[in-house]
């Protein structure tokens, strides 16, 4: 048993060691604090620093030369990290005056403070829309020569003129990512229920004449009186066809496309097919520019070839707008993406 109470109590105990070494540091702590108690309840916490010796710092004087003068303690300290009175570089006082100078000086002279409908003028006048305006306006100068020449050259001469073709080709770029790629893509791959520019699918037609015509007067614009207009009717919100009426027509015109349908569906819709859209789609399907009526024989849908799809395209009808750009670009500029446009591959 004796032997057996010694162990428990041997300082080789790892227990029985953490216990002492926590009593020392109790008795540690009780003595600092004895040997320097607190001056009151306003007192400082901790004694007043000494500075360190040694604390130096290397000066020039007038004359060039260098010496090593004592940095003066601020009597902070915070964990043995004592802050000393260090002043800053001479150029960097000077600097940091100059940017305020110059602060003042801008203030005054250029615009500065904002207000309801704009902001102060400054002495000076200056305006940054005036600036870029004039560079709009330098600009505009540059290319005047080219761009009369653009909109006196006929449509199909373009082509043949190189100075034309490399000036339509970046100017009409520019303008096409500015203007249409936010509907049509910035590479003209189009979206669902904007055509895609690349193919040879038009609604309206491919060539550069009726590009142009769609670019000027847009599609269904209600502010363009040439605009180029047709609806499809909503056969099934106008109840113009009962559901089961569109199930059959949409059977139908998925026969049309090559697409999995249902046969028996799709031959009960071959005659609602061509008394309600044969007069636009063609009894065949093939569509009609004149009408911007698409081909629904081929692999090119709009919307999507799904049967949901089309059924919603029968029964509420699209109805998708293009604006007009005369007024909104200039005539070169509308000349200038009709020929990038036609140039991407599906022109006609």
């Amino acid at each position: 048993m004796a032997d057996s109470d010694d162990e428990h109590t041997s300082p080789q105990n790892p227990d029985n060691r953490i216990e002492l070494e926590r009593q020392a540091a109790d008795e540690a702590h009780k003595a600092k604090i004895l040997a320097h108690p607190p001056e009151g309840p306003e007192g400082p916490l901790h004694p007043p620093v000494t500075p360190r010796p040694g604390a130096t710092r290397v000066v020039r004087d007038r004359k060039g030369g260098r010496r090593v003068v004592e940095v003066p303690s601020t009597g902070h300290s915070w964990d043995g990290i004592e802050e000393y009175d260090n002043p800053l570089p001479r150029w960097w006082l000077w600097t940091f005056y100059a940017t305020i100078v110059w602060g003042v000086f801008y203030f005054i002279a250029y615009p500065a403070i904002p207000l309801v409908n704009g902001a102060t003028r400054g002495l000076l006048g200056q305006s940054y829309r005036s600036d870029v305006a004039a560079e709009i306006q330098r600009f505009n100068d540059a290319n005047a020569p080219i761009q009369a020449k653009l909109v006196e050259t006929p449509l199909e001469e373009i082509a043949a003129d190189p100075e034309l073709a490399n000036y339509t080709a970046n100017a009409g770029a520019a303008i096409f990512r500015t203007w249409c790629a936010q509907c049509h893509g910035s590479g003209a791959g189009g979206a669902t229920g904007y055509p895609s520019l690349l193919d040879n699918d038009w609604l309206w037609g491919g060539t550069l004449e009726e590009i142009h015509t769609t670019v000027m007067h847009g599609i269904r614009d209600p502010k363009d009186g040439d605009t180029r207009y047709s609806e499809m009717p909503r056969f099934g919100t106008d109840e113009l066809l009962d559901n089961t009426q569109i199930r059959q027509v949409v059977n139908h015109v998925l026969e049309l496309g090559g697409l999995p349908h249902d046969a028996a569906l799709a031959a009960e819709g071959v005659e609602l097919f061509a008394d309600n859209c044969s007069s636009c789609h063609a009894e065949d399907g093939t569509g009609d520019r004149a009408q911007g009526a698409p081909d629904l024989t081929d692999a090119v849908w709009l919307y999507g070839s799904d049967p949901e799809t089309i059924t919603r395209i029968v029964r509420d009808g699209p109805f998708g707008v293009m604006p007009a750009w005369t007024g909104r670009l200039s005539d070169a500029d509308i000349v200038a993406v009709a020929a990038y446009v036609h140039s991407l591959g599906g022109g006609e």
